[in-house]
Order: C-alpha cells, then structure tokens, then sequence
C-alpha cells in the first residue's frame, strides 16, 4: 500500500535484525550549492519489529508537529537510533560501543538537548575508566552528537569540550581499588556455566594479574602437582608457582582438556588478547549483564582481600601473586614455601 505523499515510508532493512523496518520522514530540503538540485531533508522516526508497528509510529508522529519529537528525544533514544543506523559492525564493535555507553545509564532517560556540558564531564570524571578507555568514550559522545545535530535533535555538540586530559598522567583505577563482595561472588557462582564466568572466578581464586593467565601456556599447567608456573609477568616476583585452589580446579580442567597451545582461548582456538578478554567477555558479563562496577584488575585485589580475611601470613599472600613489593631480601633467602603450602592457603577462601 502506498502511503500519502509527505506521510513518510516505512523500509524493510537489510540483514538480521531485532527491528527491521525503518520509519523515515522528509522534512524539508536543503541546498547542495547554486548548480545541484536541492535534496530531500530525511529523519528516522525510529526502528520497528513489524512494518504495522512502524505504521503506526508514523501516523502517531504525523499526529505531533515537527519539532516536538525532537524536543523529547532522551540520550539513550539517540544511542539506540544511532546503533540501528550502523548496520556493519561486528560483535567485538557493538561490545565496544555498549561498554562506552554504559557510563551514562544514570542520564539516559534524560532529554537530550537538556543535557549540558557539565552533565556529561560529570560522568567522565567519576566513572573510573582508565584515559585509553575514556577516549574510546569520548569517541561515541561525538557520534552522538554528530547524530543529533544532523537531525536537530541538538543544537551545540558539547562531546569535544569533554576533557580527558587530566586522566592522561595517572590511572584512576589505581585509586579505586574495589574488591567483589560476597554477593558478587556468588552472583557468579550462579552464572559459572558460562565458561567465560568461570574464567573470571579463576581470575579471583588464584590473585594472578589478566595477562598472566591469558598468556598461561598448557605445558605450564600441572594439574596433578595443583599447580601452574607464570612465565610471563609484569615483574620479576612474579614469575613463579600458583596453587590451582579445589574450588576452581574444575574450570582448570575444563580448559585443559580443549587441548589448545594457550589454557584460555576462545571457541575457535584462538588466543585471547587483553582487550579482546576485556571488550568480548569482561565488560558484556560484569557491566551489562550483572551491572557490577569493577575492572579486571578487582580481581587479584579480592583474592589478597580474602586472603587477608582468612590471616594467612603476609608472605605466603605475597608468594601467591607475586606482589612487585614481593619479599624483602630475608624473605627471597631463607623463605622457601611447597606447592602445597600455598594450596593450603588459598582453600581457605
């Protein structure tokens, strides 16, 4: 059926798609220069499931003049057109352009063109991303922006007065060393089926450092001894012997048996890099689906944070992560430590 002219259109898009069909409107024209003929002005309304929804928005936006839409459009409507509108993006892409996204969840439901400059470095300033992912952040505020502006949505794009420079010399990680509650540990307890849950309770049952167990190799994992040897660290102290604690010792199995040359990687049996862990797998799991507020990093905190709960000697813990502040000279000389030594305490937590 073919609509009214200056009603609008409503196009079936390409590919696999949770809403489909676009609701468009031409609202005017505008000059291409003295020799071009003008071209159309057009908006998208929105995005629907059936082409009869999309009818109906847009008989509902025809009922509103023009101009009372866009004064009411909230920030995550213009994330939500403007992720509809990217229609080649791959799944590691849109993780990305989620996480960046999710900061904001506290002003989402807020009118886009109320929103000022103030409210936004507010969010950049207090939601603990480290400089490289905040410029990935201000990277989507400016495609927002850019996005509102093209359909009047906005009038001033505030996204490059965003300052992040401040956060260039330090980590703002560093001053928020948070560690998982219980209830957050059992939270993923809860979701351990999900093999990339169970990484992450590795990750806090045994204190090492991300990189440390994404670059573990499998001959380095001895699963009858209970132990893995960390080649590759950040630090002198920390190459050495990890207990492998019973609670998580099934997810090392697990892992193990794939049979891959890495311990950890990913269905297709390639090795998972930190920012693909973090992107593809840290952030869709902690942030979006149990809305947790913590970094990789939280997770070698929590096990000294048990450790210490359960007053297992301050040498011991330092052995187990290889803390850079590690052992004192006495401590590295006359303090020797067995695998099982170290399995006995991290059982405890």
């Amino acid at each position: 059926m073919k609509l009214p002219n200056g009603t609008g259109t409503v196009v079936k898009l390409k590919g696999n798609r949770r809403r489909p069909y676009a609701v468009r409107k031409t609202v005017g024209w505008e000059s291409q220069g003295t020799e071009k003929e003008p071209r159309q002005k057009i908006i998208t309304i929105g995005y629907a499931k059936t082409r009869e929804e999309g009818l109906k928005m847009l008989f509902e936006f025809n009922c509103v003049p023009y101009g009372v839409f866009e004064s009411k459009i909230t920030f995550k409507e213009v994330f939500e057109l403007l992720m509809n509108e990217k229609t080649k993006m791959s799944r590691s892409t849109k993780n990305a352009y989620n996480a960046s996204y999710l900061p904001f969840k506290p002003i989402e439901n807020k009118v886009m063109k109320d929103l000022k400059l103030r409210d936004l470095q507010y969010i950049v300033d207090k939601c603990g991303r480290n400089y490289p992912t905040l410029r990935k952040i201000k990277v989507l505020l400016g495609q927002m922006y850019k996005y509102a502006m093209k359909n009047e949505f906005v009038a001033k794009d505030y996204s490059q007065y965003i300052d992040i420079t401040k956060f260039k010399s330090r980590n703002p990680n560093s001053e928020r060393e948070r560690v998982f509650s219980d209830y957050e540990i059992k939270k993923l307890w809860d979701e351990s089926e999900d093999i990339y849950v169970s990484v992450i309770l590795m990750l806090i049952y045994t204190g090492v450092r991300v990189s440390e167990l994404l670059n573990l190799k499998r001959e380095d994992v001895h699963l009858e001894e209970r132990y893995f040897f960390v080649k590759e660290s950040k630090t002198e102290h920390g190459i050495r012997q990890v207990p492998i604690a019973d609670r998580v010792f099934p997810f090392f199995e697990y892992w193990y048996s794939r049979g891959y040359e890495y311990l950890i990687q990913t269905i297709k049996g390639k090795h998972v890099s930190y920012g693909v862990f973090r992107d593809q797998y840290w952030d869709p799991i902690i942030i979006q689906r149990l809305n947790f507020n913590h970094t990789c990093h939280d997770c070698r905190h929590t096990c000294i944070s048990l450790l210490m709960r359960h007053n297992v000697n301050q040498t011991i813990i330092k052995k187990i992560v290889g803390h850079k502040g590690a052992m004192s000279l006495t401590e590295r000389v006359y303090t020797h430590f067995r695998v099982k030594e170290l399995l006995d305490a991290i059982n405890l937590i």
